[in-house]
């Protein structure tokens, strides 16, 4: 294949590539965890330990080797950390492919698969928004990695092995029967913003799209009053110190098609002992409000000790925009003394005060809680933290292996009515909880189940194995779990709260032997004995009607992609003005024939991979 002619001497990309090719290629997944901070007697634990903090694999490993601490990054980040690149070999023709015959081969309708490439690429980690004035105009964010499909050389070095993690979007002008666009630059590329070439990921973060970082996204997306829309995600880099908070200013012109700006970047940092995770943004829409279309952003700083690389603390940040995004004030603390925290959402409620949710604990508490802060004045000042509720950390859900959190999820009713939803464990089971306040979040009810709790359906069984034994469904079948609610409510008032449920059980095969990552993720050389695994179903519960019902349909099987261990953070929800609601999950339903990934070339293989996908809710 030719090298694209926007990789010459001249282009200004081309050094972070060398540089990227040259440093030792780990990619950041997923969004952070939090960790409660137990007694000081944590650091002295730790002090034994050095952490390289100038890689995020170092910032990962600082975080993890803290004593008594619930709080992590965010899987994005931590998948980002741990991932590994390959150099082009020659075509690979995988012996055996890992599948299952009960799984899809194609996104079933009513659902709509809303990211358009067809190069089996993955994209996981859902955020949407409705615009106020236009119920069928919707937009969507993901993590894209559509550019580790791109195929072309520097020099002998495929661009597969340079692309990683992108801030990709999509929208909608029709009420989320169809999606735009597509990323699939073609020979006369330049790597900068050229919209006809990149399709809707967000230009100017990363090194491929005209940016400074190594890799991109964790996104959240938000409408002003006037239809603009406004993307907020991470840049940052692998094995540098270098990251930010990004956000860009979305427009659309007379024909429908959406145009992003250049990003602003919140807090852009090279010190080795900060980094900015999990950012969420939200906009005051709300007509007649005094800080009518303020846009604000909250994120996770982390800090490190710049002598050893021992984690510190993790304070949940803030800054806001008065101007359209262009500039934002100075970032600052808003959590008081709950310095250990992770996963903040910030919601405006119809009065134009700001409500700010977080996973987090202070210094000597034994458990994380679910917090909430508020300011009145567009955030200028800000209450003390009030404990919505205690929670325990989810673990991964029985019989899965991909990485979990217990991120709140929160909402504003138009009558001033909050609700926070999170996942906490019950009776050794991970299980959506949520939380409702009519005065203003200064009390909130006991937590209550999203969800009536059930048990596992077997499908599939029994399995005859490689060695001749037999697996036969578990007995009892066990609980179903929940694992990244998220919450709405309509213009209608009528509140809904959405999540997984891993509803059913069935047997995946192993691989018992075959190359390591990444080609190992889709080439298997032996067949091992088969597994129990979860599946899922995206399901919306209506409290308002106190209705529930699956919005997929097909289970979704999270071992494909990324070794089973990353299906993204979260997932998202909006509700339009004709109250319409869309929910946004990740799924594995859909096939699609891989060539270029990671840096390896394969004959054309169809494989399972992660799409990102819309329902209409109940």
């Amino acid at each position: 294949m030719k090298t694209r002619r926007w990789f010459t001497s001249s282009n200004p990309v081309r050094s972070h590539l060398r540089i990227a090719i040259a440093g030792a290629l780990v990619l950041v997944a997923g969004a952070m965890a939090v960790v409660a901070l137990r007694p000081s007697s944590a650091f002295a634990a730790q002090s034994a330990s050095t952490y390289n903090i100038n890689t995020l694999a170092g910032k990962v490993a600082s975080l993890r080797g803290t004593a008594g601490l619930q709080i992590r990054f965010s899987a994005f980040i931590e998948q980002e950390a741990e991932e590994e690149s390959a150099l082009f070999t020659g075509a690979i023709t995988p012996i055996h492919v890992l599948t299952s015959p009960l799984d899809g081969h194609t996104i079933v309708p009513p659902n709509v698969l809303v990211n358009q490439d067809t190069a089996a690429a993955p994209q996981n980690e859902t955020a949407i928004a409705v615009d106020p004035n236009n119920p069928n105009r919707i937009v969507g964010g993901a993590n894209d990695y559509v550019t580790r499909t791109w195929s072309c050389f520097v020099g002998t070095t495929p661009c597969s092995a340079l692309g990683d993690a992108y801030s990709g979007t999509y929208y909608s002008n029709n009420g989320g029967s169809t999606w735009c666009c597509n990323s699939n630059p073609n020979s006369s590329y330049v790597a900068i913003t050229d919209p006809s070439q990149i399709g809707t990921l967000v230009p100017g973060v990363e090194h491929l799209v005209g940016g400074p970082y190594d890799a991109g996204g964790d996104p959240s997306v938000a409408f002003d009053s006037q239809g603009n829309v406004f993307y907020a995600g991470l840049g940052f880099n692998r094995t540098s110190p270098p990251n930010t908070v990004t956000v860009s200013k979305g427009t659309f012109d007379g024909s429908g098609h959406l145009s992003w700006s250049a990003p602003t970047f919140i807090n852009p940092t090279t010190s080795p002992s900060t980094l900015n995770d999990k950012e969420w943004i939200a906009v005051d829409s709300h007509a007649g409000s005094p800080f009518q279309d303020r846009i604000y952003v909250t994120w996770t700083r982390f800090l490190f000790s710049a002598g050893t690389g021992a984690y510190v603390q993790s304070p949940i940040f803030f800054a806001s925009s008065s101007d359209g995004g262009h500039t934002f004030t100075a970032p600052k603390s808003i959590v008081g003394n709950v310095l250990y925290g992770q996963g903040s959402r910030p919601v405006v409620g119809p009065d134009g005060t700001l409500y700010v949710f977080w996973d987090g604990a202070t210094r000597l508490a034994t458990t994380d809680s679910t917090w909430m802060v508020k300011s009145s004045d567009g955030g200028a000042t800000w209450s003390k933290p009030v404990a919505v509720a205690p929670l325990i950390d989810s673990s991964p859900l029985h019989d899965t292996v991909f990485r979990v959190n217990s991120f709140p999820a929160a909402a504003a009713a138009p009558n001033g009515d909050l609700y926070a939803t999170w996942t906490t464990v019950i009776s050794g089971a991970s299980t959506a909880v949520y939380s409702k306040s009519t005065d203003g979040g200064a009390t909130w009810s006991a937590p209550t189940r999203v969800f009536t709790a059930g048990n596992r359906t077997a499908e599939g069984y029994p399995v005859t194995n490689p060695d001749n034994t037999t697996l036969s469904a578990p007995s009892p079948t066990g609980p179903i779990e929940d694992i990244f609610p998220a919450a709405s409510v309509g213009a209608d008032g009528h509140v809904h709260l959405g999540a997984y449920r891993g509803t059913v059980v069935s047997p995946w095969q192993t691989c018992a032997a075959g190359p390591p990552p990444p080609e190992g993720r889709i080439n298997c050389t032996t067949l091992g004995n088969y597994i129990h695994n979860t599946r899922l179903d995206y399901v919306v519960s209506d409290l308002s009607t106190a209705t529930t019902s699956n919005v997929t349909t097909q289970h979704i099987n999270t071992r494909y992609g990324f070794g089973g261990t990353f299906f993204g953070d979260y997932t998202d929800m909006a509700a339009g003005s004709d109250s319409v609601l869309h929910a946004f999950w990740t799924d594995s339903n859909n096939e699609q024939s891989v060539v270029w990934w990671y840096g390896l070339q394969f004959v054309p293989t169809v494989i399972h991979q992660q799409d990102v996908v819309t329902g209409v809710g109940p």
